[in-house]
């Protein structure tokens, strides 16, 4: 990552595993991270880092001798169930063939770095970090508040991206030396101080940069949503997009279409780009890199989503998921995402 210099807060922070925790409010755990790698500890410090999580979820960490076997997992599943990572667990497993992930496709496709750097924030696990490097883009950083995340992304998902521990709404991130790509996708309607976090979007990506938003909700009682024109204003932009409208866009082959807010206020989720819009991909996200395996949704050839409220969230939107699974296989199977690009450890 060609960041230019960083702040005090990411020079001194605890870096275990190669992921640098620099997250605001933690300054104790940093502390206690410090001396556990001064002791030499550092199957402690990171038992005590996987056992951090975000500010909405309530659950307890599972004992530290789980956390420990996380090291030993040889799936991305098995190490989040050792994460007690429950309903998240589900949604990373799954992620490659909902309909908000297309959505994230569609809105990247049309909306393409072009060989800038991309700065990721809130990348989760790193989906969309493992599409764009087997994409041609290089120069990757995915930023999350969750340890434990990004530790999943470099063993599973995508090693080769930088992973940085820390809050866009605390300051205290690498500074910008060029114009970059930043991209926030089903995370933006969680922040709860959205002025703070659109400006950190907007400095990461310098004067020139581009920042692109992907599904905003517009009403989620989980997060803390504006409505479409609210979003508009606090990332200073015009463009935007229904994301059941990208969703179709990518199933169907074609160009995005964006809608002024006022049209989008009635929207389940919004997706915005400020900036530099930038062009199209040069190549066709919506037909996954391959080698292509079976969606593991279809067990014994039925569509069995992994819980109920993971169906009840995703399974009215995933239409072109058939409750059966089709014989023969349709053209467009891969597009429709009966077929899948999954990590070889998924």
């Amino acid at each position: 990552m060609t960041a230019g210099p960083v702040t005090a807060a990411v020079a001194t922070a605890p870096v275990v595993d190669g992921i640098p925790f620099a997250r605001a409010g933690r300054e104790e755990l940093q502390q206690r991270v410090r001396q556990l790698l001064a002791d030499g500890d550092v199957d402690g410090a990171r038992v005590a880092l996987l056992a951090d999580a975000d500010d909405w979820w309530g659950e307890a960490p599972p004992p530290p001798e789980q956390l420990a076997w996380v090291v030993h997992a040889a799936t991305l599943r098995e190490a989040m169930d050792l994460l007690g990572m429950g309903r998240v667990g589900d949604y990373f497993a799954h992620r490659w063939s909902d309909p908000t992930y297309l959505a994230g496709l569609a809105l990247l496709g049309r909306h393409w770095p072009a060989g800038r750097p991309v700065v990721e924030v809130a990348c989760g696990v790193g989906h969309y970090l493992r599409e764009l490097h087997r994409r041609g883009c290089t120069d990757l950083l995915g930023i999350d508040v969750v340890w434990a995340k990004l530790w999943l992304a470099r063993r599973f998902v995508c090693p080769e991206a930088a992973y940085l521990c820390a809050d866009v709404t605390a300051g205290g991130l690498p500074t910008v030396d060029g114009d970059r790509y930043v991209f926030c996708h089903d995370a933006f309607y969680f922040l709860r101080d959205k002025p703070a976090a659109a400006a950190a979007l907007h400095a990461l990506a310098g004067p020139g940069g581009t920042v692109v938003v992907g599904h905003a909700h517009v009403a989620d009682p989980s997060g803390a949503p504006l409505t479409a024109s609210g979003y508009a204003e606090v990332l200073g932009t015009g463009l935007l997009y229904d994301d059941a409208e990208l969703t179709r866009a990518l199933l169907e082959h074609r160009a995005p279409q964006p809608a002024p807010a006022p049209v989008l206020e009635a929207s389940e989720a919004v997706a915005l780009v400020a900036g530099d819009p930038l062009g199209p991909a040069p190549v066709d996200l919506g037909e996954p890199v391959g080698p292509l395996r079976p969606n593991p949704l279809y067990v014994d050839g039925e569509l069995r989503w992994p819980s109920e409220r993971y169906a009840a969230e995703y399974g009215p939107r995933s239409g072109y998921l058939p409750s059966r699974w089709p014989d023969p296989l349709p053209a467009d199977a891969a597009r429709r995402r009966l077929l899948l690009d999954l990590p070889e450890a998924w």
